[in-house]
């Protein structure tokens, strides 16, 4: 009898293992989701700005860019696409850095408990 409970719990702490490593993983995925968009986020506004915070003037500085980028020969555009992808994960580090504060789970501490 008693070797049964023991099972049934050496199962049950199995289970919450395995549901804290999904809780931790689905926090993670929506932590760098949240930080993608943040990222997007800055760009967009980033051509506002430069737009004189108004859609027409966004819509006229991505117009020139478009322009100038389709214009552009091979190795203008590859230098431009690694200056972008720098760009980004600058941005991206810079935003991880001010939000690091969101990477841990706020309840871990409870789930280990099994509260």
């Amino acid at each position: 009898m008693a070797s049964i409970s023991v099972q049934r719990k050496a199962r049950q702490e199995g289970g919450a293992g395995l549901r804290f490593l999904l809780f931790v993983l689905l926090h993670t995925v929506g932590f760098l989701a949240v930080t993608l968009l943040m990222t997007w986020g800055a760009f967009v506004l980033f051509f506002v700005a430069i737009g004189g915070f108004s859609l027409d003037g966004m819509m006229h500085q991505l117009a020139n860019l478009s322009s100038r980028y389709v214009a552009a020969e091979a190795t203008r555009i590859a230098d431009f696409k690694v200056l972008v992808a720098v760009l980004h994960l600058v941005v991206a580090g810079v935003i991880v850095f001010f939000r690091r504060h969101a990477i841990v789970p706020r309840d871990t501490l409870s789930l280990e408990q099994g509260a």
